[in-house]
């Protein structure tokens, strides 16, 4: 079944299927303390959404979205709200395609971004994430690499966990410099940056702020879906640069007229309880199952590697460069152990993703615990 499967998501739809689904990065953990306070007020929610206006919905979620992510200088009139990212990066694929405008994206990323992309009628180039390993030679590697119209970046990348962050202010310095000296919109995918602000080595700073400075013609992606355990109810944020502001709009509000009232309102209570705990119901749990697949897997034939963010999803390089992820992640399944092999992500090349399998780590410790001891016993099971 698997091999007839054309993206990842049809792979996370069998996963869901399968008793030890590791494959989608949707939150499946239980409820902290603060969130079933949350779930208890459910029916006052409800109500409370009712009996109000939707901008003023709409403006509540706004302000405590990006209070929370310290981006305190947004200019919130420019922000779009949609019911899931993969409606606003549809909304910025059409804006592509309608202005005719070439892109090149970050490979590896999550393959629904240049299938969207595609079904649009825009057809990606690749950039490599390695272009901005080092932040000395982001600008150069950027002018070598980049020939087209715009360039396309998810920060932090979702398969790899790698951040621009890495490099403090400078590495996004660097790709907003390079950006306006050849003339490039850029638009940058931010929908794991709440990993980011859990993470205490890094955080976030005011990335709105260098955009808006620096004259860059922006649109960035931000969403809540990857972050709070709210079964699959999420908010999507499209915010763009000035300039871009109305021809956006008028592409959004083909597409759709706002998001659930009840949604903003229940959303809004889960993003003030992360700032009252520091975002702590999110790291904690990201922490421990990472530490329990390290330890699970410690020795077999998967080696972990390091993200630069302690994103929600980790990433293994298959040590013996004979086994292929395909096979290997096939085999998985026979054991009802599903995780996505690497080959999706390379979306341009997915040979070069034979050697990489990609884990979920947004479940409950205990279930989680029990799904990488399946995982182990399956992988020492492989005889290749």
């Amino acid at each position: 079944m698997t091999e007839q499967l054309l993206d990842l998501t049809q792979h996370e739809i069998q996963a869901l299927k399968t008793r030890y689904n590791l494959a989608d990065a949707h939150t499946h953990q239980q409820q902290s303390m603060g969130q079933r306070q949350i779930v208890a007020e459910l029916p006052g929610l409800w109500y409370g959404a009712e009996a109000s206006r939707q901008a003023d919905l709409e403006d509540r979620f706004k302000e405590v979205f990006f209070r929370l992510h310290g981006q305190n200088s947004v200019r919130a009139d420019t922000t779009m709200l949609s019911y899931a990212a993969s409606i606003s990066t549809l909304v910025a694929g059409m804006y592509l395609r309608q202005r005719e405008i070439s892109v090149s994206l970050v490979e590896p990323c999550f393959d629904n971004l240049p299938d969207v992309l595609r079904n649009v009628g825009v057809h990606p180039v690749p950039v490599p994430e390695d272009a901005l390993h080092d932040a000395d030679r982001i600008y150069e590697r950027l002018a070598a690499e980049v020939t087209t119209d715009a360039l396309f970046l998810v920060d932090p990348n979702n398969p790899t966990g790698f951040s621009l962050l890495s490099h403090g202010r400078k590495g996004f310095e660097e790709v907003v410099r390079y950006c306006v000296d050849h003339d490039k919109l850029f638009v940058i995918d931010l929908c794991f940056a709440a990993f980011a602000l859990a993470d205490a080595r890094f955080g976030r700073f005011d990335l709105y702020e260098l955009l808006d400075t620096s004259g860059v013609r922006y649109i960035a992606l931000e969403d809540t879906g990857k972050t709070w355990p709210l079964q699959d109810a999420k908010c999507a944020l499209l915010t763009c640069s000035r300039d871009l502001y109305e021809d956006v709009y008028n592409i959004h509000t083909s597409v759709l007229l706002d998001v659930s009232p009840f949604v903003l309102n229940f959303l809004a209570r889960y993003v003030e309880d992360s700032i009252e705990d520091g975002m702590a119901s999110v790291r904690d749990v990201i922490t421990r199952n990472r530490e329990a697949a390290q330890k699970a897997l410690d020795g077999s034939l998967l080696e972990h590697i390091e993200p630069v963010v302690n994103v929600s999803v980790a990433w293994f390089r298959i040590k013996d460069p004979a086994v292929k992820a395909t096979d290997l992640q096939a085999h998985l399944a026979r054991y009802e152990v599903y995780v996505l092999p690497g080959t999706y992500f390379y979306w341009s090349e997915p040979e070069r993703g034979e050697r990489y399998l990609r884990v979920a780590l947004a479940r409950d410790p205990g279930d989680f615990r029990a799904s990488v001891e399946r995982l182990r016993e399956a992988v020492d099971s492989y005889a290749g």
